[in-house]
Protein backbone atom coordinates (compact mmCIF):
# COMPACT_ATOMS: atom_id res chain seq x y z
CA UNK A 1 0.00 0.00 0.00
CA UNK A 2 1.26 3.57 -0.78
CA UNK A 3 1.21 6.03 2.12
CA UNK A 4 0.55 9.70 1.48
CA UNK A 5 1.69 12.62 3.61
CA UNK A 6 0.24 16.13 3.32
CA UNK A 7 2.57 19.07 3.89
CA UNK A 8 0.87 22.41 4.44
CA UNK A 9 2.43 25.79 3.66
CA UNK A 10 0.88 29.13 4.62
CA UNK A 11 0.97 32.10 2.20
CA UNK A 12 -0.75 35.48 1.89
CA UNK A 13 -1.09 38.52 -0.35
CA UNK A 14 -1.77 41.19 2.29
CA UNK A 15 -5.50 40.97 1.99
CA UNK A 16 -5.92 37.52 3.40
CA UNK A 17 -4.30 34.16 3.89
CA UNK A 18 -4.70 30.77 2.25
CA UNK A 19 -3.23 27.37 2.89
CA UNK A 20 -1.47 25.42 0.13
CA UNK A 21 -1.21 21.66 0.48
CA UNK A 22 1.54 19.55 -1.11
CA UNK A 23 1.15 15.75 -1.41
CA UNK A 24 4.33 13.67 -1.01
CA UNK A 25 4.34 9.96 -2.01
CA UNK A 26 6.44 7.57 0.09
CA UNK A 27 8.54 4.82 -1.52
CA UNK A 28 6.97 1.29 -1.65
CA UNK A 29 8.48 -1.24 0.77
CA UNK A 30 7.09 -4.64 -0.53
CA UNK A 31 4.73 -6.61 -2.84
CA UNK A 32 1.04 -6.17 -2.70
CA UNK A 33 -1.18 -9.24 -2.28
CA UNK A 34 -2.34 -8.89 -5.88
CA UNK A 35 1.23 -8.80 -7.18
CA UNK A 36 2.22 -11.83 -5.09
CA UNK A 37 -0.76 -13.87 -6.27
CA UNK A 38 -0.02 -12.93 -9.87
CA UNK A 39 3.57 -14.14 -9.55
CA UNK A 40 2.43 -17.41 -7.95
CA UNK A 41 -0.11 -17.96 -10.75
CA UNK A 42 2.56 -17.41 -13.43
CA UNK A 43 4.94 -19.85 -11.73
CA UNK A 44 2.14 -22.43 -11.43
CA UNK A 45 1.33 -22.11 -15.13
CA UNK A 46 5.00 -22.55 -16.07
CA UNK A 47 5.25 -25.68 -13.91
CA UNK A 48 2.05 -27.06 -15.44
CA UNK A 49 3.58 -26.59 -18.88
CA UNK A 50 7.05 -27.91 -18.04
CA UNK A 51 6.16 -31.06 -16.06
CA UNK A 52 4.35 -32.84 -18.94
CA UNK A 53 7.12 -31.76 -21.31
CA UNK A 54 9.80 -33.18 -19.01
CA UNK A 55 7.80 -36.38 -18.57
CA UNK A 56 7.54 -36.74 -22.34
CA UNK A 57 11.28 -36.18 -22.72
CA UNK A 58 12.00 -38.88 -20.12
CA UNK A 59 9.55 -41.24 -21.83
CA UNK A 60 11.15 -40.76 -25.25
CA UNK A 61 14.63 -41.14 -23.73
CA UNK A 62 13.67 -44.45 -22.08
CA UNK A 63 12.07 -45.77 -25.26
CA UNK A 64 15.21 -44.83 -27.21
CA UNK A 65 17.31 -46.59 -24.58
CA UNK A 66 15.10 -49.67 -24.91
CA UNK A 67 15.49 -49.71 -28.68
CA UNK A 68 19.25 -49.46 -28.19
CA UNK A 69 19.15 -52.46 -25.85
CA UNK A 70 17.23 -54.45 -28.47
CA UNK A 71 19.83 -53.48 -31.09
CA UNK A 72 22.60 -54.75 -28.81
CA UNK A 73 20.75 -58.02 -28.19
CA UNK A 74 20.20 -58.29 -31.95
CA UNK A 75 23.94 -58.09 -32.60
CA UNK A 76 24.55 -60.71 -29.91
CA UNK A 77 21.94 -63.02 -31.44
CA UNK A 78 23.58 -62.63 -34.83
CA UNK A 79 26.89 -63.67 -33.29
CA UNK A 80 25.19 -66.63 -31.60
CA UNK A 81 23.67 -67.73 -34.89
CA UNK A 82 27.06 -67.45 -36.54
CA UNK A 83 28.50 -69.86 -33.96
CA UNK A 84 25.61 -72.33 -33.74
CA UNK A 85 23.82 -72.03 -37.05
CA UNK A 86 20.50 -70.75 -35.74
CA UNK A 87 18.90 -68.47 -33.20
CA UNK A 88 18.11 -69.88 -29.75
CA UNK A 89 14.79 -71.74 -29.50
CA UNK A 90 11.88 -70.18 -27.64
CA UNK A 91 9.38 -73.05 -27.46
CA UNK A 92 8.19 -73.88 -23.97
CA UNK A 93 8.35 -77.52 -22.92
CA UNK A 94 7.82 -79.30 -19.62
CA UNK A 95 10.96 -81.01 -18.35
CA UNK A 96 11.56 -82.79 -15.06
CA UNK A 97 12.13 -79.52 -13.20
CA UNK A 98 9.40 -77.52 -14.92
CA UNK A 99 8.81 -75.22 -17.87
CA UNK A 100 11.54 -73.24 -19.56
CA UNK A 101 10.26 -70.12 -21.33
CA UNK A 102 11.58 -68.26 -24.35
CA UNK A 103 12.82 -65.42 -22.13
CA UNK A 104 14.91 -67.86 -20.06
CA UNK A 105 16.35 -69.51 -23.17
CA UNK A 106 17.33 -66.10 -24.53
CA UNK A 107 19.23 -65.33 -21.32
CA UNK A 108 21.00 -68.71 -21.38
CA UNK A 109 22.13 -68.18 -24.97
CA UNK A 110 23.38 -64.67 -24.28
CA UNK A 111 25.13 -65.10 -20.91
CA UNK A 112 24.72 -68.73 -19.80
CA UNK A 113 22.75 -69.94 -16.83
CA UNK A 114 25.58 -68.92 -14.50
CA UNK A 115 26.64 -65.74 -16.36
CA UNK A 116 29.89 -67.44 -17.45
CA UNK A 117 28.86 -68.06 -21.04
CA UNK A 118 26.77 -70.49 -23.06
CA UNK A 119 27.75 -74.17 -22.93
CA UNK A 120 28.03 -75.64 -26.42
CA UNK A 121 26.35 -78.92 -25.38
CA UNK A 122 23.21 -77.20 -24.08
CA UNK A 123 19.87 -78.40 -25.38
CA UNK A 124 18.07 -75.58 -23.53
CA UNK A 125 16.69 -77.62 -20.68
CA UNK A 126 15.67 -76.16 -17.34
CA UNK A 127 17.31 -78.86 -15.21
CA UNK A 128 20.78 -77.85 -16.49
CA UNK A 129 21.72 -81.38 -17.56
CA UNK A 130 22.29 -83.21 -20.82
CA UNK A 131 22.94 -86.84 -21.59
CA UNK A 132 26.13 -87.35 -23.58
CA UNK A 133 27.38 -90.62 -25.09
CA UNK A 134 28.67 -92.75 -22.24
CA UNK A 135 27.53 -90.23 -19.62
CA UNK A 136 24.27 -89.62 -17.85
CA UNK A 137 23.24 -86.32 -16.40
CA UNK A 138 26.34 -84.31 -17.23
CA UNK A 139 25.79 -80.95 -15.51
CA UNK A 140 26.47 -78.06 -17.84
CA UNK A 141 26.32 -75.25 -15.30
CA UNK A 142 27.44 -76.74 -11.95
CA UNK A 143 27.10 -74.65 -8.81
CA UNK A 144 30.55 -75.73 -7.62
CA UNK A 145 32.40 -74.86 -10.82
CA UNK A 146 36.08 -74.47 -9.93
CA UNK A 147 38.35 -73.20 -12.73
CA UNK A 148 41.40 -74.52 -10.86
CA UNK A 149 40.25 -78.12 -11.33
CA UNK A 150 40.56 -79.98 -14.59
CA UNK A 151 36.82 -80.57 -14.94
CA UNK A 152 36.20 -76.88 -14.27
CA UNK A 153 38.67 -75.82 -16.94
CA UNK A 154 37.13 -78.25 -19.42
CA UNK A 155 33.70 -76.86 -18.67
CA UNK A 156 34.80 -73.27 -19.23
CA UNK A 157 36.63 -74.24 -22.42
CA UNK A 158 33.29 -75.50 -23.75
CA UNK A 159 31.66 -72.10 -23.22
CA UNK A 160 30.99 -69.38 -25.77
CA UNK A 161 30.44 -65.76 -24.84
CA UNK A 162 28.95 -64.21 -22.87
CA UNK A 163 27.59 -62.55 -25.97
CA UNK A 164 26.47 -59.54 -23.93
CA UNK A 165 28.58 -57.55 -21.50
CA UNK A 166 27.39 -58.47 -18.02
CA UNK A 167 27.38 -54.83 -16.87
CA UNK A 168 24.81 -53.94 -19.51
CA UNK A 169 23.03 -57.28 -20.00
CA UNK A 170 20.44 -56.54 -17.27
CA UNK A 171 20.33 -60.21 -16.35
CA UNK A 172 18.41 -61.03 -13.16
CA UNK A 173 17.42 -64.29 -11.51
CA UNK A 174 13.83 -65.21 -12.10
CA UNK A 175 13.01 -66.26 -8.55
CA UNK A 176 14.14 -66.00 -4.96
CA UNK A 177 16.44 -68.75 -3.70
CA UNK A 178 18.14 -69.36 -0.38
CA UNK A 179 21.21 -67.47 -1.64
CA UNK A 180 19.88 -64.88 -4.08
CA UNK A 181 17.06 -62.43 -4.52
CA UNK A 182 15.01 -62.72 -7.69
CA UNK A 183 12.25 -60.96 -9.55
CA UNK A 184 9.40 -63.14 -8.26
CA UNK A 185 8.70 -64.69 -4.86
CA UNK A 186 7.02 -67.67 -6.53
CA UNK A 187 7.72 -68.88 -10.07
CA UNK A 188 5.12 -71.67 -10.35
CA UNK A 189 6.46 -74.30 -12.79
CA UNK A 190 9.34 -72.15 -14.04
CA UNK A 191 12.82 -72.87 -12.71
CA UNK A 192 13.50 -70.10 -10.19
CA UNK A 193 17.28 -70.45 -10.34
CA UNK A 194 17.64 -69.25 -13.94
CA UNK A 195 18.13 -65.82 -15.46
CA UNK A 196 16.10 -63.53 -17.69
CA UNK A 197 17.13 -60.33 -19.46
CA UNK A 198 15.16 -57.32 -18.24
CA UNK A 199 14.22 -54.10 -20.01
CA UNK A 200 15.43 -50.61 -19.07
CA UNK A 201 12.31 -49.59 -17.14
CA UNK A 202 13.39 -50.31 -13.58
CA UNK A 203 10.35 -51.45 -11.62
CA UNK A 204 11.80 -53.53 -8.75
CA UNK A 205 14.78 -53.17 -6.45
CA UNK A 206 16.70 -56.44 -6.24
CA UNK A 207 19.52 -57.32 -3.85
CA UNK A 208 22.38 -58.99 -5.71
CA UNK A 209 24.67 -61.70 -4.39
CA UNK A 210 27.38 -59.15 -3.53
CA UNK A 211 24.95 -57.26 -1.31
CA UNK A 212 24.50 -54.48 -3.85
CA UNK A 213 21.07 -53.43 -5.05
CA UNK A 214 19.89 -52.78 -8.59
CA UNK A 215 16.67 -51.73 -10.28
CA UNK A 216 15.37 -54.56 -12.44
CA UNK A 217 12.96 -54.05 -15.27
CA UNK A 218 10.31 -56.43 -16.59
CA UNK A 219 11.65 -59.55 -18.38
CA UNK A 220 12.13 -59.24 -22.13
CA UNK A 221 9.98 -61.72 -24.03
CA UNK A 222 11.67 -63.67 -26.81
CA UNK A 223 9.91 -65.55 -29.64
CA UNK A 224 11.81 -67.34 -32.39
CA UNK A 225 10.00 -67.66 -35.70
CA UNK A 226 8.97 -71.05 -37.00
CA UNK A 227 10.27 -70.48 -40.51
CA UNK A 228 8.59 -73.62 -41.86
CA UNK A 229 5.13 -72.32 -40.93
CA UNK A 230 2.97 -70.36 -43.34
CA UNK A 231 0.20 -69.36 -40.96
CA UNK A 232 -0.22 -66.80 -38.23
CA UNK A 233 -3.60 -67.69 -36.75
CA UNK A 234 -4.69 -71.18 -37.77
CA UNK A 235 -3.65 -74.51 -36.31
CA UNK A 236 -2.13 -75.14 -32.90
CA UNK A 237 -0.09 -72.24 -31.47
CA UNK A 238 3.17 -74.17 -31.77
CA UNK A 239 2.44 -74.73 -35.47
CA UNK A 240 2.20 -71.02 -36.25
CA UNK A 241 4.98 -68.64 -37.26
CA UNK A 242 5.07 -67.37 -33.67
CA UNK A 243 3.63 -69.20 -30.69
CA UNK A 244 2.09 -67.03 -28.03
CA UNK A 245 2.60 -69.90 -25.58
CA UNK A 246 6.39 -69.52 -25.59
CA UNK A 247 6.32 -67.04 -22.69
CA UNK A 248 2.81 -67.49 -21.33
CA UNK A 249 4.03 -69.24 -18.15
CA UNK A 250 6.28 -66.27 -17.47
CA UNK A 251 3.54 -63.74 -18.15
CA UNK A 252 1.30 -65.70 -15.76
CA UNK A 253 3.57 -64.74 -12.84
CA UNK A 254 1.98 -61.28 -12.82
CA UNK A 255 3.15 -57.68 -12.85
CA UNK A 256 6.23 -56.44 -11.04
CA UNK A 257 7.14 -55.14 -8.53
CA UNK A 258 4.47 -56.93 -6.44
CA UNK A 259 2.70 -59.56 -8.56
CA UNK A 260 -0.97 -59.99 -7.79
CA UNK A 261 -2.89 -63.01 -9.18
CA UNK A 262 -5.97 -60.80 -9.43
CA UNK A 263 -4.15 -58.13 -11.43
CA UNK A 264 -2.76 -59.91 -14.48
CA UNK A 265 -1.13 -58.71 -17.67
CA UNK A 266 -3.55 -57.90 -20.46
CA UNK A 267 -1.62 -60.28 -22.72
CA UNK A 268 -2.35 -63.09 -20.28
CA UNK A 269 -6.03 -62.29 -19.75
CA UNK A 270 -6.63 -61.85 -23.49
CA UNK A 271 -4.35 -64.50 -24.98
CA UNK A 272 -5.67 -64.12 -28.52
CA UNK A 273 -4.45 -60.52 -28.39
CA UNK A 274 -0.97 -61.80 -29.27
CA UNK A 275 -2.22 -62.66 -32.78
CA UNK A 276 -4.55 -59.68 -33.08
CA UNK A 277 -4.24 -56.75 -35.46
CA UNK A 278 -4.49 -54.56 -32.35
CA UNK A 279 -1.15 -55.83 -31.10
CA UNK A 280 2.27 -55.05 -32.55
CA UNK A 281 3.54 -58.23 -34.16
CA UNK A 282 1.28 -57.98 -37.23
CA UNK A 283 2.96 -56.03 -40.01
CA UNK A 284 0.49 -53.29 -40.91
CA UNK A 285 2.26 -52.71 -44.24
CA UNK A 286 0.97 -56.08 -45.47
CA UNK A 287 -2.58 -56.84 -46.50
CA UNK A 288 -4.69 -57.52 -43.42
CA UNK A 289 -6.07 -60.67 -44.98
CA UNK A 290 -2.54 -62.09 -45.11
CA UNK A 291 -1.96 -61.50 -41.38
CA UNK A 292 1.79 -61.81 -41.81
CA UNK A 293 3.98 -60.91 -38.82
CA UNK A 294 7.01 -58.70 -38.61
CA UNK A 295 10.31 -60.61 -38.99
CA UNK A 296 8.81 -64.02 -39.90
CA UNK A 297 12.31 -65.30 -40.69
CA UNK A 298 13.97 -64.61 -37.34
CA UNK A 299 12.61 -63.53 -33.94
CA UNK A 300 10.79 -60.82 -32.04
CA UNK A 301 11.60 -59.19 -28.70
CA UNK A 302 8.97 -57.49 -26.55
CA UNK A 303 9.37 -55.04 -23.67
CA UNK A 304 6.38 -54.33 -21.45
CA UNK A 305 7.18 -50.61 -21.63
CA UNK A 306 6.94 -47.99 -18.91
CA UNK A 307 3.74 -49.39 -17.40
CA UNK A 308 5.31 -52.85 -16.91
CA UNK A 309 2.29 -54.58 -18.43
CA UNK A 310 2.42 -56.83 -21.49
CA UNK A 311 -0.34 -56.25 -24.01
CA UNK A 312 -0.78 -52.49 -23.71
CA UNK A 313 -0.13 -49.71 -26.20
CA UNK A 314 3.28 -48.76 -24.78
CA UNK A 315 4.84 -52.19 -25.40
CA UNK A 316 8.10 -51.88 -27.36
CA UNK A 317 9.25 -54.28 -30.09
CA UNK A 318 12.52 -54.82 -31.93
CA UNK A 319 11.13 -53.44 -35.19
Amino acid sequence: MTDKVLIFEAAGDGGGRFVKGITVKCKKTGFTIVELMTAVAIIAMLIAILIPALAMVRKVAKETQQKAQFATIGLALTAFKGDYGDYPPSDIRLYRMGFYSGAQKLAEAMVGQDLLGFHKDSIFRSDLRVDLPGESGYELYPDDLDPTREDGRENLDARMGPYLELKTARAFRLGDTSEHDGLFDATRLLDEDTYVLCDVFGVKKVTLAEGETAKAGTPILYYRANTSSKTMTTGQPEERIYSGLDNMELIALGKLPEPDPDDQHKLYEERDLFYSEDYGIIDQRVEISTRWPHRPDSYILISAGADGEYGTSDDIFNF
